[in-house]
Parts: structure tokens; C-alpha cells; sequence
């Protein structure tokens, strides 16, 4: 089945919703924002965002594993949510959605304290565009304009580049993470954490692991709301690799 094809019977399923134009979201609005536990999921309970879902794997697995939250899944890259919009609907998973958007548009899709989590799941680390990194301060400012107090954010990342800027971004606005491992499969038995997240596995993290890279954690909490935050003055070694279908490329990058 071609992108296409895809996009058409994406078009009627009950389980996504599309939001890709800026102009037209800012002139109408959008009917969910706001309604997302009355109008789709029918119920109270925590709602819990994945940023960057890919194909939708680590969504559909923390649905399954959590029956009392509800989960969205957001990409631009609707060819690829496809797969977890399809098992979700054949596996009738009521607690489940999906949102084709980008991810600066969030907070015209979702109210003030409407979510209580999010997940970041194997960003690109941007490493020479700060203001793109999902884990940055200008996108950290943003996650809190819907974000309940103190919301929860999760990041797992192959990406040392990446792990070693939010752990210095958190030194400077005074950011105390709740669990911090540069392995997480070696550290994962002892961290405080629910075990059986370490079921889940993306398509991106399978890939790493299978070249033997280690796989970061981070949970802490979002700063609060209109707190100004400040990037690290650090210089940070870059990544030395890329993807290349399921392998890994080397290259030389200089800072």
C-alpha cells in the first residue's frame, strides 16, 4: 500500500485526528482542544502524549500496559502512523488516538492542564539547531502551556549528544531529574521505574540496541509554568553515527 493509499483510509478512521495547517488551525481552531476526555475518550483518566510516535509502537504498547490512561500518538509523518492507528483499531484499543501535526503546534490542540504526560521517544538531536530539540528550552517552554503542574516528561534516546544537553540544560535551571541512566537495559532492575517498560521497544531502539549502542533514560518533571529557562553553556561532543535503514552510519562531524 502507497502513501497514498494510506492517507485515504486514514481519512476514515475514528482514531485519528489531522492538524498539519497552521493558518487553517489558527483561524478555526480545533473541536478537541479542550475535549479530549469528554468528546473522544469518554472518560477522566490521565492523558499521556507520545512526541515523535513513529509507526506507533511504544504508543500502542504503553496502551496495552495501561489500560487506565488514555494515549496520543503525534507525528507529522502520517505513512508511519498508519501501522499503530491500524493495530489499534484491530485490537480495539479505546484508549488510544492518534494526531498528525508537527509538535509546535501542541498548544493550539490542547488546553492548559490538559495533559499529564509525554513521552519522547528517539528524537533526532538536532545537534546543530537548539531550538529543534525536543528536550530544548524553547520546546520545554512550550510543553508547559498544556502540561498539568509538575506534568511528568520522559525522554529515551540512543543519542549521547542528546543525553549529555539535557543533562546539562537541567544543571542550569535547576532541574532535579527523578531517574537518570546513560544504560538503561544494564541499570533498568534497580531504577525506579515500572519494570515492565522495559517491555516496549521502538523500531529505532531495536535498531540501536543491534549495534550494541546503550539506550538513555530520563523522567522529571516540567518546570513551572512561565519559569524562564536558559540554555547550558557547554560544548558537547557530537554523535558520530547516523541511521541508515536498520544499521548505523559512521561520520566525521565536527563541533
Amino acid at each position: 500500500m502507497n502513501k497514498l493509499e494510506k492517507f485515504a483510509l486514514m481519512d476514515s478512521y475514528s482514531n485519528v485526528f489531522q492538524a498539519a495547517d497552521y493558518s487553517a488551525l489558527q483561524k478555526s481552531g480545533f473541536p478537541m482542544r479542550g475535549r479530549w476526555n469528554s468528546d473522544y475518550f469518554k472518560n477522566e483518566n490521565p492523558i499521556v502524549l507520545e512526541l515523535g510516535c513513529g509507526k506507533g509502537e511504544y504508543t500502542i504498547g504503553l496502551a496495552r500496559l495501561y489500560p487506565d490512561k488514555n494515549f496520543i500518538g503525534i507525528d507529522i509523518k502520517g505513512a508511519r502512523m498508519f501501522t499503530g492507528a491500524t493495530v489499534a483499531l484491530e485490537q480495539k484499543l479505546s484508549n488510544v488516538a492518534f494526531l498528525r501535526t508537527h509538535i509546535e503546534f501542541l498548544d493550539n490542540i490542547f488546553a492548559e492542564d490538559e495533559v499529564s504526560e509525554a513521552w519522547i521517544t528517539f528524537p533526532d538531536p538536532q545537534m546543530q539547531k537548539p531550538r529543534k530539540r525536543l528536550v530544548g528550552t524553547m520546546m520545554l517552554g512550550r510543553y508547559q502551556r498544556y502540561l498539568k503542574p509538575e506534568g511528568v516528561l520522559h525522554l529515551k534516546t540512543d543519542s549521547n549528544f542528546l543525553f549529555e544537553y539535557a543533562s546539562a540544560m537541567f544543571k542550569a535551571n535547576n532541574i532535579v531529574p527523578e531517574v537518570i541512566t546513560g544504560d538503561l537495559y544494564k541499570d533498568g532492575g534497580e531504577l525506579d521505574i515500572d519494570p515492565t517498560l522495559l517491555t516496549i521497544q521502538t523500531y529505532y531502539e531495536e535498531k540501536w540496541l543491534s549495534h550494541g549502542l546503550k539506550i538513555k533514560y530520563l523522567r522529571f518533571r516540567a518546570p513551572f509554568r512561565g519559569e524562564e529557562l536558559v540554555e547550558p553553556e557547554v560544548d558537547i561532543e557530537y554523535d558520530t553515527y547516523h541511521s541508515v535503514g536498520r544499521g548505523v552510519k559512521e561520520f566525521n562531524r565536527k563541533n
